[in-house]
């Protein structure tokens, strides 16, 4: 049978907080998580692979890329500062991660931050203006690609039992 029944949700400390945030709140933290912030680095892969092979740095494709380039950062900043005080200070202070999985997953996803404020950071001028622009677009690039790398980490670790790792939940 290639339909199952639904199966109950397992609790939740057989799961990372990553993958915890991402189940709560259906379909809406799937979105603003992970859907969007993915979603902008494909499109800036993309277009990028585009630019680069046509070498044309002023057509429609670049200003494509340059506007996701500047959300891009500036949103998941703001999804980092919310996770920074809504999550992860709270879940720190109460000794309340699920082992090293865990950890793992929420420090890649975060870490997300760096490459894609980066490249808003370029695209506004604000960094690297002293480079002609195809070496701001091989920054950008590289950028990209390392924030592809951490993004897929924090996916593997947060798909990830926790329980694999180490983890045991306190039983009360």
């Amino acid at each position: 049978m290639l339909i199952k029944k639904a199966e109950k949700v397992p609790a939740m400390d057989n799961m990372t907080h990553y993958m915890g945030l991402l189940v709560a709140n259906h379909p809406w933290n799937l979105l603003i998580f992970m859907a969007i912030p993915v979603i902008c680095a494909e499109t800036l892969a993309i277009t990028e692979l585009i630019i680069l092979f046509n070498k044309n740095l002023t057509g429609t494709v670049r200003k494509i890329n340059k506007v996701t380039g500047i959300i891009a950062g500036f949103y998941f900043l703001g999804i980092f500062l919310y996770l920074w005080v809504d999550a992860i200070i709270p879940i720190t202070a109460g000794h309340q991660w699920r082992g090293p999985a865990d950890i793992i997953a929420v420090g890649f996803y975060i870490s997300g931050v760096i490459p894609l404020l980066a490249i808003s950071l370029l695209e506004i001028n604000a960094v690297a203006r002293k480079r002609d622009p195809l070496g701001k677009l091989k920054l950008h690039a590289t950028f990209v690609g390392i924030f592809l790398v951490v993004a897929h980490i924090a996916m593997i670790f947060g798909m990830m039992n926790p329980g694999v790792l180490g983890y045991t939940a306190a039983t009360m």
